[in-house]
């Protein structure tokens, strides 16, 4: 009897979605359990966990390669070793970029300023250096590292929208991205798993009020 697959976290957490994006890429049955912040550590908000059985995994992206390895069908990394390599690269990006993204929806005034600078930054690395001709980081269809950068982009794009100092994410000034974005969200399997974009503008500036009111 094939071992139980369950990931607690909650939502609209974007580590969350890598997860589900990757078990669902794969076609792979799970319990999905939903936390409530309001009586758990918000530190679940970042760190979904994930259940194998009794073996439990936890960090988003280490939880998508556990998954990747695993089961190997409809693998997330190229078989090439260089374009894996490549691959991992940009997961890691993600990740150590990634972080001016949250940090940009708790900021303001100067803090703000450089947190915005800092997404910047990160959005020109990927463009000029991220994608090239490719319409998914991978190749042709939607791998680790797409599932890495998209849980940053498509969150962003909600993020700037409720601070509201501004767009970043221009489309004129990051064609490739821009291009890239829209074709990972109409990948059919991201497309029917992708939290909607109203819902979380207004759960988004709710969580900001609160923060501003708590500070």
């Amino acid at each position: 009897m094939a071992e139980r697959v369950k990931l607690l976290g909650a939502l609209p957490s974007p580590f969350v979605y890598r997860v589900i994006w990757a078990l669902k890429l794969k076609a792979i049955p799970y319990e999905f359990i939903e936390e409530d912040l309001s009586n758990k550590s918000p530190l679940l908000l970042k760190i979904p966990v994930f259940l194998h059985g009794d073996k439990p995994v936890c960090e988003s992206m280490i939880i998508v390669e556990y998954i990747d390895e695993m089961w190997p069908q409809n693998p997330l990394l190229p078989n090439d070793p260089y374009e894996r390599a490549l691959a991992r690269f940009w997961v890691k990006f993600a990740e150590d970029k990634g972080s001016s993204v949250w940090r940009m929806f708790r900021a303001k005034g100067e803090e703000l300023g450089k947190t915005m600078k800092e997404t910047l930054e990160m959005l020109q690395n990927v463009e000029e250096h991220g994608l090239g001709e490719k319409k998914f980081f991978g190749g042709d269809s939607v791998g680790m590292a797409d599932i890495a950068i998209g849980s940053v982009v498509y969150w962003l794009e909600v993020i700037e929208e409720v601070v509201g100092e501004g767009v970043i994410f221009e489309a004129h000034k990051f064609p490739r991205l821009h291009a890239w974005i829209q074709n990972f969200k109409q990948a059919p399997v991201i497309k029917e798993n992708l939290p909607d974009r109203d819902w979380m503008v207004t759960f988004f500036k709710r969580r900001r009020e609160a923060m501003a009111a708590s500070a």
